[in-house]
């Protein structure tokens, strides 16, 4: 019987495990943390967002420059796919309001009970061997093949051998649960182009940070019911409506996320980068302009504005945290800057902060089957790729469509073999 050796027991490492062993494969599923999906579960705690219903075509989009790769792995695992999946667990799947889909159950730990009961004790195949507390050191020293691995277990180096290996090791935000990027220097080691991890879905720090009034005041606190818009010169990149929120250093939120990639690149490239933030998205600003310039009185400037215009709390306090007490006085400006307030960024968060990363093992260091060139053998699969996507179901649904993938891609190797 053939046997495989999957590193990492995330949603990838887990999807393989299972296409494997439905094959007939006897799989081993080795991996750092005490226990299986610890990501899985933490990204499930508030509703898990397993993929989104929207067209295939708009689903690919969402992948930016890595769609023309990740196209043909998402066509034979896509949304349905994800949604079956699910359903053959017992846990059938729902559409909210948005367009994301959900367990009707809204969360991650029964699905991943089922999932790793099913892995265990399969009604066809082989029963799938978990191997907790094995941390991946790279490859056994003195040793010619590219399946052979070296452990630390619990019961010292532990060197690890199958007829082909499938790593599903993860990005490098969210540490504490085992995505730790440790694994980068083992692949360059061997020669494998490994993109730069960086933080993706990611919040970011002001210029010059919040003041002491603002930070202690409203950090925690969310912008509702606006709109933010990235420029690329004098061409709009980005513009949508949501929400955000402040933080202590800056913004984060599934607003600032959505953008999150621009933002990032433009610090990159420039050290610099901005959006402008529109207070009243509802209201054009003709209209804006009428109410904050309509008499005032003996009123102050925020009961005037909390009075015309239903700007108070956050919104109210962001104009006086960022505009000067002139510009604040001029009819003109201040309402310019309630469509278009400009927010200095200087710096993304740290990785292990973000909720994903991008960069990873580039796709031209792969074949079609996503195992390495240079390592037959050796697959690779889920966030360790170079991919990034934003939220809303698009992260899981291609990790579990490259773990399917590159499992595939295996039992075709075995069987040439």
């Amino acid at each position: 019987m053939k046997s495989v050796l999957v590193v990492g027991a995330g949603p990838a490492g887990l999807m393989a495990a299972q296409v494997l062993t439905r094959a007939g494969v006897a799989v081993t599923v080795a991996d750092a943390m005490p226990s299986a999906g610890r990501k899985f579960l933490l990204a499930g705690k508030g509703g898990l967002n397993l993929t989104h219903s929207e067209t295939i075509d708009r689903f690919m989009t969402r992948y930016g420059t890595r769609q023309g790769a990740l196209g043909p792995i998402l066509q034979h695992f896509d949304a349905q796919s994800v949604r079956d999946w699910a359903a053959s667990l017992g846990e059938p799947t729902f559409v909210g309001s948005s367009g994301r889909v959900f367990p009707v159950s809204m969360k991650a730990a029964p699905l991943l009970r089922a999932w790793l009961h099913a892995l265990r004790h399969p009604a066809q195949g082989v029963p799938v061997q978990f191997l907790m507390r094995h941390r991946w050191c790279g490859w056994a020293t003195g040793q010619n093949s590219p399946t052979q691995l070296l452990f630390q277990s619990p019961k010292g180096d532990t060197v690890l051998q199958a007829d082909a290996v499938v790593l599903a090791l993860g990005g490098g935000s969210w540490r504490r649960l085992g995505s730790d990027g440790t694994w980068v220097p083992w692949l360059r080691q061997q020669g494998i182009d490994v993109a730069d991890l960086l933080p993706a879905n990611c919040g970011f720090d002001v210029v010059n940070g919040w003041s002491d009034f603002f930070r202690d005041r409203f950090a925690g606190q969310p912008f509702k019911s606006v709109a933010i818009r990235v420029l690329s010169g004098h061409d709009v990149v980005f513009e949508r409506c949501g929400e955000f929120v402040a933080t202590s250093t800056g913004v984060e939120g599934s607003l600032i996320y959505a953008a999150s990639s621009l933002l990032r690149d433009a610090l990159r490239a420039r050290g610099v980068a901005s959006f402008t933030l529109d207070l009243l998205p509802d209201r054009p600003a003709a209209w804006v302009l009428e109410q904050v310039a309509y008499p005032r009185g003996s009123r102050s400037l925020s009961s005037h504005l909390k009075s015309r215009l239903h700007l108070d709390g956050i919104k109210s306090a962001l104009l006086h945290e960022l505009l000067t007490p002139a510009q604040l006085h001029d009819s003109e400006q201040l309402a310019a800057a309630i469509k278009a307030l400009p927010i200095q960024l200087q710096a993304t968060r740290p990785l292990d902060e973000a909720i994903s990363s991008a960069g990873g093992v580039c796709f031209e260091a792969l074949d079609d089957a996503l195992m390495v060139r240079r390592l037959p053998g050796v697959f690779c699969a889920g966030e360790m790729l170079d991919w990034e996507a934003p939220t809303g179901g698009y992260l899981l649904t291609a990790c579990l469509a490259t773990g399917a993938h590159a499992a595939r891609g295996v039992l075709k190797f075995l069987q040439e073999r």
